[in-house]
């Protein structure tokens, strides 16, 4: 396959996904979905620490190692990955055109570069990959060590999976999963875009103007935004699903998201979308409405220069 979508793929795909296409609001409620049908086995409760395999200092114990790019070459390898050619905006107003120049490999790491530049009828331009039909995954830890650039105001990095079958059943009925997000409206109404970030999933198909989604923000107990590489891990298996941080350095750290996977009678049980192949993206968007900045003039991070998103490694277990 080629390093780019055909050009209708990648149109489509910007304008129905990308950890994007989620609600403004972000807390500890599901969205468009009753009481009665949350999903099971404590989905949402991040005091529940049982997500987790049985020996907490170990987390990778019982799994193999069955994929990893750790990015050690001089390019990126298309055998691995697609790059995003596209300026649609991601189905939420986002305002950069993200390029294949602004995705790079230096150092060891993969490189997302933000930039203020006029491009193709827009003032930003950034970058945007995935492993769609190349390197797809049900359950198993699923781990990024990202260094994550300042976002005040107006970027938004994340590390996400998309169902394999996009292509075919289209989205949300693909399902998707959001292992981290930063930059929200939120944050910056707060002053704390350095430690608020956010997990959530998407899912079913839209009935009634809605379709479910469950999102939950938190603020860590310190900066992610402090130019140090920090651990962002999924553990996902039949039961659920359940999202870390640093867990490599805080074997007994509670997950920030929590999502049960066992229910499948009702039409938009999580069990019925989360247990299939997914894929690997990673996007730094710029402005949008997960971040409440519509107009270039809002976009303060990248004043003084590019902005950069750096990966060191993905890596997939499975047991």
């Amino acid at each position: 396959m080629n390093s780019l979508y055909s050009a209708a793929f990648s149109a489509a795909l910007f304008m129905a996904v990308a950890c994007q296409c989620t609600p403004a609001k972000i807390d500890d409620s599901y969205y468009l979905k009753p009481e009665s049908e949350k999903p099971a086995n404590n989905a949402g409760d991040s005091n529940s620490n049982d997500g987790k395999p049985d020996n907490s200092s170990d987390y990778h114990k019982g799994y193999t190692l069955v994929w990893a790019d750790e990015f050690e070459g001089s390019a990126l390898s298309t055998d691995d990955w697609n790059i995003e050619v596209n300026g649609n905006g991601g189905g939420n107003n986002e305002l950069q055109f993200y390029r294949a120049e602004n995705v790079s490999v230096e150092n060891g790491c993969l490189v997302l570069t933000a930039k203020q530049e006029s491009y193709s009828g827009k003032q930003f331009t950034s970058g945007r990959l995935n492993t769609s039909k190349k390197h797809f995954f049900t359950h198993g830890i699923v781990e990024s060590s990202i260094r994550l650039p300042k976002t005040a105001n107006g970027l938004w990095p994340a590390f996400w999976m998309l169902g394999n079958d996009f292509s075919s059943v289209g989205w949300p009925k693909c399902g998707e999963i959001d292992i981290l997000e930063m930059g929200n409206s939120a944050g910056i109404k707060a002053g704390t875009q350095e430690t608020f970030f956010n997990g959530a999933c998407h899912w079913g198909f839209y009935k009634n103007g809605g379709y479910p989604n469950y999102a939950k923000s938190s603020n860590a107990p310190y900066s992610i935004q402090d130019g140090e590489f920090h651990l962002f891990t999924l553990i996902w298996d039949e039961e659920k699903l359940s999202m870390y941080l640093d867990l490599d350095k805080n074997p007994s750290v509670k997950p920030y998201f929590e999502m049960g996977l066992t229910e499948t009678e009702d039409e938009w049980a999580t069990g019925r979308y989360f247990h299939h192949d997914f894929f690997i993206v990673y996007d730094l968007a710029i402005g949008g409405n997960f971040t409440g900045i519509w107009d270039a003039a809002g976009i303060t991070a990248l004043a003084n220069g590019p902005a950069r998103m750096y990966i060191d490694y993905v890596r997939v277990y499975q047991q």
